[in-house]
């Protein structure tokens, strides 16, 4: 089942979220992802929705507003998109991102972005297999505030 988050998901949320850092090469820290995940809950920073497995949260798709200024539209970033590992091959990722997708056009969104590495083997898989299209007419930079 995908359902949007509650504040009574925080404790498994918030493992899973730890789990997805890990993935992504940082240090385990729960009771800070516990504090972040409470924060976008309780300001609305983001939308959060889980995948649940006999009351299991087994992963999660959490995506923040942006605005299009040329498109005068809001669109949304899908930024973190993690199903456990005992659990990959269920479908829920495809579930997640079309439970994303869904709130999308009910928000009125110009679409959704999104930023996977290179070498996400099965991000760059899904990602098309779900509608996404690469979109290489521009450059992505960052600027780091250290």
């Amino acid at each position: 089942m995908i359902r949007k988050a509650t504040i009574q998901d925080v404790r498994q949320l918030s493992e899973l979220f730890d789990q997805y850092r890990i993935f992504y090469h940082k240090e385990s820290d729960i009771p800070t992802a516990e504090k972040f995940i409470t924060e976008r809950i309780e300001n609305k920073d983001s939308e959060i929705f889980v995948a649940e497995n006999q009351d299991e949260l087994v992963g999660f798709v959490q995506l923040y507003p942006l605005f299009s200024s040329t498109r005068m539209k809001r669109y949304w970033l899908l930024n973190d998109l993690y199903v456990n590992e005992n659990h990959r091959g269920n479908g829920y990722s495809k579930q997640l991102i079309e439970e994303a997708k869904k709130m999308a056009r009910s928000t009125g969104a110009g679409g959704i972005l999104l930023e996977t590495g290179k070498s996400n083997d099965i991000g760059n898989q899904l990602y098309p297999s779900c509608g996404f299209e690469i979109y290489d007419e521009v450059n992505f930079y960052e600027w780091i505030n250290n």
